[in-house]
Order: structure tokens, then C-alpha cells, then sequence
């Protein structure tokens, strides 16, 4: 019988290795606008998001925006958009990627608070869903359709 691994692999899918952090969350390593970050995998965000501070590092050309953020300790949070970006997960990539822009400082001081590694970004359901994710809790892989 062949493994999941065996299976996806065979089915055009890729793996990326995950991260289990200390805060127990799943941290990946992702490319955007060819610059690397980290970021946490989070099935339970809606959209894919950058820190305000990680806007020139990533190139990101921001417009305001009216959607307000909410998430795990604090909401009604001011958001930017930023589109056109290229987003490269190991071997998986997608252009014209949207990403929201606010702070996360909140989420940043709750992992150094926990002797974690602080993070650029989120990737959200918007991405997992594009690249048909699938994720091996076990084995701490993300698979990615290419």
C-alpha cells in the first residue's frame, strides 16, 4: 500500500517540511516577491497576511483598505491591501496573490512570550485553498498541488 507521502506526490502534489513551534503552531518558510520569510500556517485565517513592518521588505505596494482584521486577542484592527504579489511555497507558485497588510505586533509578542521565533506573515485558507493543501499533522509536511 502506498504511503499519503507516495500518493500526493504521485497525484502532482509537493511537500513542504513544517515547523512546530513552541506556541504549537506549524511555522513555514515562504517567498514573497522573491524575498524569503517566515510565517505561521494558520487554517483559520481567512486571508493570507503581512506585518506593516514587512512592507519594503517584501516589495509589497499597499492601498488602504476598509476590511478591519480581527483575530486571537485583539479585532476591529486597520488593514491595508497589497495585490499583484508572487507567492512561492517550495516548489508550488502563484502570481497575482492578494495579501492583507496590518499589524502584528499582538501575535508577535505573544510568540516571543513563549521563547518562539517571531514571525513576517500568516498564510491563510486563501492560499491553502488555491494550491489544494493538505496538511500531514503527523508527520509535520504540507502538501501543495502544483
Amino acid at each position: 500500500m502506498d504511503t499519503l507521502q507516495d500518493f500526493l506526490l504521485d497525484k502532482g502534489y509537493t511537500k513542504v517540511k513544517l515547523k512546530l513551534t513552541k506556541t504549537n503552531h506549524f511555522e513555514i518558510k515562504a517567498t514573497i516577491n522573491g524575498i524569503k520569510g517566515r510565517f505561521i500556517l494558520d487554517t483559520g485565517a481567512s486571508s493570507s497576511c503581512v506585518g506593516f513592518e514587512a512592507i519594503e521588505t517584501f516589495k509589497l505596494i499597499a492601498k488602504d483598505s476598509k476590511i478591519k482584521a480581527a483575530g486571537a486577542g485583539d479585532s476591529n484592527m486597520l488593514t491595508q491591501m497589497s495585490k499583484k504579489n508572487t507567492v512561492t511555497i517550495g516548489k508550488w507558485q502563484k502570481e497575482k496573490v492578494a495579501l492583507i497588510l496590518f499589524n502584528l505586533t499582538h501575535v508577535n509578542t505573544a510568540l516571543t512570550a513563549h521563547n518562539a521565533q517571531p514571525v513576517d506573515g500568516i498564510i491563510g485558507a486563501d492560499i491553502l485553498k488555491k494550491s489544494k493543501a493538505i496538511i500531514d499533522y503527523e508527520r509535520k509536511y504540507l502538501y501543495l498541488k502544483l
